[in-house]
């Protein structure tokens, strides 16, 4: 990793996601994932602090913006895990296919912003609050620009359930579905592979395949 990586998700060796939304990638790979497993950068306080201040640092080299620092103490960590899980599930799931678009939503979070209108006529969107609540706000500010910008489809998680590791798809047609093929594909060809020689194994002569139990 260098010093121009984004800290959590620098640790997978994984190209970011562009601009802003760098962040909120960086803050799903804050749990613990990939082969060997990382730590949790959540996992306690000071770890927490140290993700957040060198993510914050590379969100301003981004940006070109200096953003105010942010205090976590322990109720605001557990918080921020909580948002940091409901994202994380949200993201894997994908957004929604429904062709009449999405129904009403329940609130999972909510942050503060307001919109400031520069000298240089670009209308911004400023985080408020303190805290794990302006990292939030921060994050969710990254999200609704790429929803915008229709990035945001392209932000995934690593479909290996012992990886999750959250990638940015660059692929032509959207397509891809794990952090690293040689890795994770590859593990899971091989297991899906074995798997249907088992049931082959087991299939009796009307070509009827019969699973077993045994693993």
């Amino acid at each position: 990793m260098t010093a121009s990586d984004w800290p959590a998700t620098g640790r997978y060796g994984l190209d970011p996601a562009p601009g802003r939304l760098g962040l909120v990638q960086d803050l799903l790979n804050t749990v613990a994932a990939g082969a060997p497993r990382e730590p949790d950068l959540l996992a306690s306080p000071e770890a927490a602090r140290a993700w957040a201040d060198q993510a914050l640092a590379r969100w301003s080299a981004v940006t070109g913006r200096q953003p105010r620092g942010v205090v976590l103490d322990a109720d605001g960590l557990e918080e921020l895990r909580a948002f940091r899980d409901d994202l994380h599930q949200l993201v894997a799931q994908g957004p929604p296919s429904g062709e009449d678009g999405p129904g009403p939503a329940a609130v999972l979070h909510s942050t503060a912003a307001s919109l400031q209108l520069g000298d240089d006529g670009v209308v911004r969107l400023e985080p408020r609050g303190t805290g794990w609540h302006r990292l939030a706000a921060l994050v969710l500010g990254a999200a609704f620009e790429a929803q915008l910008g229709d990035t945001w489809r392209r932000l995934k998680t690593c479909r290996n359930p012992r990886c999750r590791v959250g990638f940015y798809d660059r692929s032509r047609n959207n397509s891809g579905v794990w952090h690293d093929v040689k890795t994770c594909g590859n593990a899971a060809n091989l297991r899906a592979y074995r798997a249907r020689r088992r049931a082959h194994a087991t299939g009796d002569g009307d070509g009827e395949v019969r699973l077993t139990g045994d693993s």
